[in-house]
């Protein structure tokens, strides 16, 4: 195998286009590459989906390793030995605000919410979060490292969040009243990681130049890395045939201009969920990212399921009462929906073997699906659905364990441990004094 000695001898000897790059440059194949793979790569990502869950529906029947799961994660079956449910952690975070907006505001940063003048139920009104989230702390602390540093550090992927910016529609937070806004437009998430197409000819010109690359690298590289490549290669093909499929067609008339703020990709959900899966994936193969957060809607989201014959929106099922067997049954199979995303994701992780490592990126990554409530109708903060899969942080997983009202803010820590960063506080103080938790490794 060819080995160079800078990025730009490896384009010129080989004739790549810069668009090229990043695609291959984490190929164990070559020299310069070599360094980086020889660490483990950890990493993390958090998806997020709101309005709590059916808890008798949720969390599994029994703890430790002997456990069945229920019907909302059912389709975590296939990795119920990498996965580990977390029942009994709460969210103590009081103050301004109502549950839904502290549920999501402090669900990452483990601290309260600014005064402001975004008004939420009955309670006071409130801001931003006073503090930086854990995936973001993780990510300085990996960044602050030349070993462990990576082109973005951290991505933020939404799917349909809504344009406007406020709190019920932000987790993730560089630091004290400093959102992060999560790319929920595939396109722009592929310009952001592969090119800088401005529209898509442009993009279509950066696919064109990959299919090219692809080639002239195919002939220097290893068998497993052509296998990379193969499945750049088709994600390139299935992103050509998407932009050919949404190409807007001569109607006829003028096409109208929606008002801001109205969405009218609602029913698209499910391709937008599986077009941000193979980019996250994309980019952790790539090591552009060790960090990552997946958000579904919003808190108080309101998608529409009518791929699931649900009707009615997200939220105004999750109000209402227990004894509404229908709701109940409609809440159960929204969850299970977003269970099906989570464990589509952890499949491809699976499928995807590690860069110049052993096993496969699911084996060094820990996803960390959470909700910003317990319950719905409630607006309970405890028991918030922690539900972990994948072997990142080296968490004894296979496991379902029930804990007594802990504070989450030890398992941000427990976060952040994992990964070698031994800080002893996060978010407010008064909830970490026990440290991490324990009971995870």
């Amino acid at each position: 195998m060819p080995t160079f000695t800078s990025r730009r001898e490896f384009l010129r000897r080989l004739g790549l286009s810069s668009a090229a790059l990043p695609f291959v440059l984490n190929l164990p194949s070559f020299g310069f590459a070599a360094e980086a793979s020889a660490a483990r790569r950890q990493r993390l990502i958090v998806m997020f989906s709101p309005n709590g869950v059916v808890p008798e529906n949720f969390w599994p029947q029994g703890t430790g390793s002997e456990f069945v799961l229920k019907e909302s994660t059912l389709p975590l079956e296939p990795f119920k030995n990498q996965s580990l449910f977390l029942h009994g952690i709460s969210d103590k975070i009081r103050g301004d605000g109502d549950n839904h907006m502290r549920g999501i505001g402090c669900l990452l940063t483990g601290t309260e919410l600014f005064p402001g003048n975004i008004q939420g139920g009955s309670d006071t009104p409130a801001g931003w979060s006073k503090g930086i989230s854990i995936d973001q702390e993780i990510k300085n602390f990996l960044q602050a490292n030349p070993q462990t540093r990576t082109r973005f550090g951290s991505l933020e992927f939404g799917v349909m969040v809504p344009d406007r910016a406020d709190t019920w529609t932000r987790m993730s937070y560089a630091g004290p009243n400093k959102p992060l806004t999560p790319i929920d437009d595939p396109y722009q998430m592929f310009a952001k990681l592969y090119g800088r197409a401005k529209d898509e000819e442009s993009l279509r010109s950066v696919l064109d130049d990959l299919q090219a690359d692809f080639k002239k690298v195919e002939h220097v590289v290893s068998s497993e890395d052509r296998h990379l490549l193969e499945e750049h290669t088709t994600f390139v093909r299935e992103m050509e045939q998407d932009l050919k499929a949404n190409t807007p067609q001569n109607v006829g008339h003028a096409v109208p201009q929606l008002d801001p703020g109205v969405k009218e990709e609602n029913d698209n959900i499910p391709r937008l969920s599986k077009l941000q899966t193979e980019l996250l994936v994309s980019s952790f193969a790539a090591d552009f990212a060790r960090v990552a957060t997946f958000q579904f809607t919003n808190s108080v989201g309101e998608a529409h399921m009518h791929w699931l014959d649900i009707k009615e929106g997200h939220h105004q099922l999750s109000h209402e009462p227990d004894t509404n067997i229908e709701a109940v049954e409609k809440l159960t199979r929204i969850n299970q929906w977003y269970c099906e995303q989570l464990a589509y994701l952890a499949q491809r992780l699976a499928d995807t073997p590690e860069p110049g490592g052993g096993g496969s990126l699911l084996d060094n990554t820990l996803i960390v699906w959470a909700n910003e409530l317990g319950k719905g109708n409630t607006h309970t903060m405890d028991n918030i659905p922690f539900v972990l899969v994948g072997g990142g942080l080296d968490f004894a997983m296979g496991r379902s364990l029930k804990f007594k009202k802990q504070p989450h803010n030890r398992l941000l820590l427990s976060l952040a441990h994992g990964f070698g960063h031994r800080i002893e506080k996060f978010g407010n103080p008064d909830y970490c004094g026990d440290g991490p938790l324990d009971q995870l490794t």
